[in-house]
Parts: structure tokens; sequence; C-alpha cells
């Protein structure tokens, strides 16, 4: 079956973990990425619990063979003349390049937009940064905790009483590949409508910023600033995590028709106080409330009140630790977990992909690339280099 991203090709100059995120986003919707290292040591993440004896197979670790799955891997050294020759030539037949240096890095490398689009004018190029390519602090270095923190989303994670606490995901990281990937989608529907390629300037705290959301325009509105409330809700009541006899479960009550149900579930006469049928009340009394809630469920274990809370249709969930997680039926019957195979010949399982498409099923990975892996038939089949030329490129090693 047909993917959506097929046809299109993507050079890939990433690492660590934004940038090869975003390209492992678009290798997934099926765009051909063809990775490209520099000789010797690859991309710095290849080392990254290489020779962990829990973590690591086929001499790669999970950070990167989950990262760069299905990818091809060409060695190219940017520095040298004849080594940014091969990338210029790779270029005139790619769609897309994306990258993670830090701010102007593509310039100092003549990797740029400006000089590729004189290359080729329907190229599309996207950087992810830590602050962006304009206003201040372009040079500075970022990575996921400084621009969470930055942010302000770490300012209302965690409880209270306690320091700030940074998501238990790198959704500084990660968000910057995400909204990679998306500009470089956007920016391929604006290439047929125009007929020219153009750059994507993806900042990963101007990312953060955006999942404000409504939160963000509050605070605008009114000058109040948020204080960390732990997992309760700054409405909806209740609406927090709950511990039971063996666990803890979340319980979601938004809005009053919600409660009206959980008052089958939950059986106290406080609870059917006619004042709480309607949320200001609760919210003013939520303390009150969430003691009455955690006393009774205490009582029983999770599955107990699981079972109870989804006969009435109140929204709950289990919280689950990554055993459970990647184990629940919900998320194997939808290839949430995926085997890839490996370059000696095993598999390995991580997570599938989110996107389901009514025309593709799910994809058959391929292994991640070992160290150039790729580079004399990329540069054979794609290029049209004879072995005489390949031969020279190796002997100055511009490529490995």
């Amino acid at each position: 079956m047909t993917r959506p991203l097929e046809g299109i090709t993507v050079l890939d100059l990433t690492h660590m973990l934004s940038g090869p995120y975003g390209t492992m986003t678009l290798t997934d919707l099926g765009a051909r990425t063809i990775k490209i290292e520099p000789p010797g040591r690859g991309e710095g993440t290849r080392e990254l619990l290489a020779q962990h004896p829990d973590y690591a197979r086929d001499g790669m670790g999970a950070y990167f063979m989950t990262l760069n799955r299905s990818k091809e891997s060409v060695c190219l050294d940017l520095k040298s003349e004849a080594g940014r020759a091969v990338f210029y030539d790779l270029v005139r037949k790619a769609d897309v390049v994306f990258d993670n240096f830090g701010a102007g890095v593509p310039q100092r490398l003549k990797i740029d937009h400006a000089t590729l689009a004189a290359i080729n004018p329907r190229i599309i190029t996207c950087s992810v940064t830590g602050f962006g390519e304009t206003g201040p602090d372009t040079q500075r270095p970022a990575f996921d905790q400084v621009v969470q923190a930055m942010g302000g989303g770490m300012s209302i994670t965690g409880m209270g009483e306690h320091a700030p606490v940074r998501a238990g995901i790198p959704i500084g990281d990660l968000g910057g590949g995400i909204f990679g990937a998306m500009g470089v989608l956007a920016a391929l529907q604006g290439r047929t409508n125009s007929g020219v390629g153009q750059h994507v300037d993806v900042s990963m705290l101007d990312v953060q910023i955006s999942l404000l959301t409504y939160m963000a325009t509050m605070h605008l509105m009114s000058g109040h600033v948020p204080e960390r409330i732990g997992n309760s809700h700054f409405v909806h009541v209740p609406y927090n995590t709950f511990q039971t006899q063996d666990g803890h479960i979340v319980i979601a009550c938004i809005g009053d028709a919600f409660y009206e149900r959980f008052l089958n579930v939950v059986e106290h006469p406080t609870l059917r106080e006619p004042a709480y049928l309607k949320q200001p009340a609760r919210y003013a009394d939520r303390l009150l409330i969430e003691n009455i809630v955690n006393a009774a469920l205490l009582l029983q274990p999770s599955a107990y009140w699981l079972d109870k809370l989804r006969a009435a249709r109140v929204p709950c969930g289990p919280v689950n630790d990554f055993a459970q997680a990647l184990n629940d039926p919900k998320i194997l019957a939808r290839d949430m977990v995926v085997d890839v195979p490996l370059p000696g010949g095993d598999s390995v399982r991580m997570p599938g992909i989110p996107m389901k498409f009514s025309d593709s099923g799910t994809p058959q990975f391929q292994a991640p690339p070992t160290l150039g892996r790729d580079t004399q038939s990329v540069l054979t089949e794609l290029l049209g280099y004879d072995a005489a030329r390949i031969a020279s490129l190796l002997e100055t090693f511009a490529i490995a």
C-alpha cells in the first residue's frame, strides 16, 4: 500500500532528539530519508547507550535505533569542498533538507536555504533550534529542559509546595520535532501551489509557548499567574488522580452531567448536596469533595472502581506504568507496538505510528542503518556516480 509521503526524499542532517524525531515522523509517513553523517563516529547519538547491557542491540542504543528506523546512512564530510559538492548533488535530487544545528551553522557550512535554493529552487529546508533564527538569543544553546523551564509550562507542573517539575517525556525536544515535520508538510503543499520551496524556522521555545494555548490567553486577559495545582483542575471537580487500594486512577468529571453520573458510583450523602450539582459550589469545596472521594476509593482496588466508572460512562483511566501501557490491548490492537528489524537479523519492539490512514496499513519497517551503510548505493543509484569517482572520494575522505 502506498504511504502518504512516498516519492518525497529527505536529507536528514539532524542529531540528538528534536530533529531526528521530526525526520522519523516523515520517514514513518513514507518519505525516503537519507541520514547524512560525518565520517568516523557518525551522528552523536550512535554512541548513546550503545554498550548498555539492557538498552543496546547490534552496537546500537535504544535512542538511536528508535529515531532512525527505516532511514539510510550516507557519510559525507560537509566541511570539505568535495564532500559539500556531493551534498549539493543530493540536494538537486531531494525535496527536503532538515537540520537542528545551532543557528548560523548552516550558513557557515554553506548549506543554508539561500545557497541550496540556488541549486534547487524547489528545495524545502527546515531548521529546528532552541530559540529560532531571528530575535535575541539565537546563538544560545538549548536542550529540552531549558525550553520547558523558559516556556512557562514547567511552572505549573508539580505540587504547589514543591519545586517545579519538568514533564516526564521530553516535550521540549519532541514538540520541536513535531512542529518541524508539520512545517515541512505545509511547505510541501505550498510548493504544490507556488512551484518553489521555502525555509521553515522552528524555535523549540516558540513551540512551548504555543502549547500553553488557552492558559496563556487567560493570563494575557487577566494578568493572573497560574500556580502549580498537581493533577487537579482549575475549573472541574472532581478532576484528579486518586489513590485506590492497589494503585492510582484518574477521574475527570468535566461538567455537571458527568458529576451526576459519578454520584451513582461513589455513594456519600455530602456529595449529593444540591449545591454540588453545579460546578461553582463543587469548586469552592473542592478539597472536601476530593477528600471524600479519596477515602472511598481506598476501600477497593483500581479495577473495581474503573469497572463501575466505565459502566456509568464517567471519564476515567488507570495511571499505567510503562509495562502496563505498552501491553494494553487497545495499544496492541492499533499497532502502537511494532517489531523493527536490526542489522544482525534480530528485531526489537518500539512504539508504532499514531496516525492511521485508510489507504495505508502499518508499514514494514527497515532496520536502522549502520554507519555509512548506504553511501555507495545512494551515490550510484541516485546520483549516477561511477566506481572511479566513488573511489576518488573515498581516497580523499570526502565520503566513507
